[in-house]
C-alpha cells in the first residue's frame, strides 16, 4: 500500500524525534510491504526563519496533497515568547491548522506500563496493572469560538465569554468515541457540567441518543468536578473518556502527568472527512534539543496511531507499540524514564528507537 505523509517537525526537540518516527516507519514499510512517501513542511518558529510567518500556505499546500500529516512540536524559549519568531507560535501554527483542516475531535491516549508504575505520582496500588484511557476532546466548539468580550459595562471593568455547541457537533465526536469503545474495554464515561451549564445539558442529551446505537458499551454520564477527583482517586475505571473542548484540555493535560514523563502521550486530531493530524502532546523542549535525550515515544506513537485510524493498518501499528513494550520490558530508557535502578539501561533518542526497531524486526 502507498500512503503520502506530510511531515512538520517543528522546533525544538521536533525534528530528532520526528526522525525516529520515520526510522521506525520506514522499517513497517520494509516489514509489510508499503511505501511512505514524506513530504516535509516548514511550521512554527523554523517557518517563521524562512517565510516570517508560522504557518506558511507551503506548508498547507503540501498538508492538502497528503494523506495525513504527521506533526512533531513548536514553540521557543520561555524567556523568548515576546519575540517576533516565538510569539503566538502555537496559536498561528498548529491551532491554525486545526482550524485550516477544520479538525473538530481531538484524542489523546494515556498509557503507563506497569514495569514505569514508579515514575507515576500516584500512588502504586493505583497503577499497579497499568492504564490505558482515550480521551476524545470536541475541538471546534465551546468557550473557545463563542464570542469573547473584555471591556467595561456600568463603570466597571467586564469580560464574558460565550459557549456554544449545536447537536452535530456533539454528534460527530460522540460516534468516533463509541465506535473506538467497541475496540477496546466497550466502557465509556461522558464528562458533562449537566447541572449548571446549558451546553452540557445539550451534551448530556445527544450522547445519550447516539449510545443508544451502541448497545454492547457500557456508557455513564460524570460531572467534570468528580470526573477530575476519580482520575485521581480510581484512574483504572477509565477506559474512554468523551468531553467537551475545555473539560477535554484540563482533563487530558492531568491525565498526562500520570505516566510520569510528557514524552509518553501521543495525539491524533481528526476532520469531519476523516483526515487527521498526529502528533505528540508534549511541548518543543527546547532546553533540550540536540542532546540526543528526547523520549520519542509520543512521536513513535503518533505515528502508530496514523498507521491505525487513518490507514487502516492495524497489525502495523499493533507491531509498533508492542515493540516499545518489549523495549521498556527489556530495560531500556531514555533519561526522563529512569528510576535510578541496577538493571535499567540508560540510552539517547537514536539509541531507544534502535532497540524498538530491533524489537520489531
Amino acid at each position: 500500500m502507498k500512503k503520502k505523509i506530510a511531515v512538520l517537525p517543528g522546533d525544538g526537540i521536533g525534528p530528532e524525534v520526528m526522525a525516529q518516527a520515520i526510522n521506525v516507519l520506514d522499517c513497517i514499510a520494509q516489514k509489510f510491504g508499503h511505501e511512505f512517501i514524506y513530504t516535509h513542511g516548514l511550521v512554527g518558529g523554523a517557518a517563521y526563519d524562512e517565510y516570517k510567518e508560522h504557518l506558511p500556505q507551503d506548508t498547507i499546500d503540501i498538508c492538502n496533497n497528503a494523506d495525513a500529516i504527521l506533526f512533531g512540536s513548536v514553540g521557543g524559549p520561555v524567556n523568548a515568547h515576546t519575540e517576533e519568531k516565538w510569539n503566538n507560535c502555537e496559536a498561528k501554527s498548529i491551532l491554525a491548522l486545526r482550524k485550516a483542516f477544520n479538525f473538530n475531535i481531538n484524542l489523546r491516549k494515556t498509557e503507563i506500563y506497569p514495569e514505569l508504575t514508579a515514575l507515576s505520582p500516584l500512588k502504586p496500588d493505583l497503577v499497579k496493572n497499568g492504564l490505558n484511557i482515550v480521551v476524545f476532546r470536541e475541538l471546534l466548539g465551546d468557550i473557545y469560538f463563542g464570542e469573547h468580550y473584555l471591556g467595561e459595562r456600568n463603570s466597571l471593568r467586564f469580560a464574558s465569554d460565550v459557549a456554544e455547541y449545536n447537536e452535530e457537533q456533539i454528534k460527530s465526536i460522540a460516534h468516533l468515541a463509541f465506535k473506538t469503545a467497541l475496540t477496546r474495554n466497550k466502557n465509556l464515561v461522558s464528562v458533562d457540567k449537566a447541572n449548571v451549564l446549558a451546553t452540557s445539558k445539550l451534551w448530556r442529551q445527544v450522547v445519550a441518543e447516539v449510545a443508544l446505537q451502541y448497545p454492547d458499551v457500557k456508557y455513564q454520564d460524570m460531572l467534570v468536578d468528580n470526573c477530575a477527583m476519580q482520575i485521581i482517586k480510581n484512574p483504572a475505571q477509565f477506559d474512554v473518556i468523551l468531553t467537551s473542548n475545555l473539560f477535554g484540555d484540563i482533563l487530558s493535560d492531568e491525565l498526562s502527568v500520570l505516566s510520569g514523563s510528557l514524552g509518553m502521550m501521543p495525539s491524533a486530531s481528526f476532520s469531519s472527512s476523516g483526515f487527521a493530524l498526529y502528533e505528540p502532546a508534549g511541548g518543543s523542549a527546547p532546553d533540550i534539543a540536540g542532546e540526543n535525550i528526547a523520549n520519542p515515544i509520543a512521536q513513535i506513537l503518533s505515528a502508530a496511531m496514523m498507521l491505525g485510524y487513518s490507514f487502516a493498518m492495524h497489525e502495523e501499528a499493533k507491531c509498533i507499540e508492542e515493540a516499545i513494550k518489549t523495549t521498556i520490558i527489556n530495560g531500556y530508557r531514555t533519561q526522563d524514564l529512569a528510576l535510578g535502578v541496577a538493571s535499567e539501561k540508560i540510552v539517547g533518542t537514536k539509541e531507544f528507537t534502535q532497540q524498538v526497531i530491533e524489537a520489531m524486526q
